[in-house]
């Protein structure tokens, strides 16, 4: 082999092999700053491809609606315990802290956190999902003859 060929293949095998290495230590480096997404039936039965189930300890997202009925706030502090589904079983999500406004019964919520026991999840961050087709109350009166009722109104 010509030696001009020798010092070119050395240089892009050296640059592949230092690409690799350090997208290997980006991924360690960031392997405790990553969340899961799981559903409340995913939690308790496992991911439905590869049947993988969280461990006890791990941080996780979770997404899902909170039950009707459920939600139990503590009188003296900012404690709150919900319970969320979706399709199957239920999981308690147990959060300390002030819920955002648009935070109800019935409502899709995506919870940050970690997983305390098979079912149970203390989170850090609650975030309330929204409606994606929402459209401002007087246009939706002028479009479709939709009258935009309040949660308070509808009794939520």
């Amino acid at each position: 082999m010509n030696p001009r060929r020798k010092q070119r293949l050395f240089a892009v095998s050296s640059i592949g092999v230092l690409l690799v290495a350090s997208i290997g230590f980006m991924l360690y480096a960031l392997q405790d700053s990553i969340d899961v997404f799981y559903t409340p039936t995913e939690i308790v039965e496992g991911k439905t491809k590869t049947g993988q189930k969280p461990v006890v300890g791990q941080r996780l997202r979770i997404g899902g609606l909170v039950v009707p009925g459920s939600v139990s706030r503590d009188e003296e502090t900012l404690a709150v315990s919900f319970d969320l589904m979706d399709t199957g079983p239920k999981v308690t999500v147990q959060f300390n802290g002030s819920l955002p406004d648009l935070f109800r019964e019935g409502q899709g919520i995506v919870a940050t956190g970690i997983l305390e026991k098979e079912n149970l999840i203390v989170a850090h961050e609650v975030l309330a999902k929204h409606d994606e087709e929402y459209m401002p109350p007087e246009l939706a009166e002028q479009l479709k003859g939709i009258k935009h009722v309040k949660p308070e109104e509808a009794g939520y």
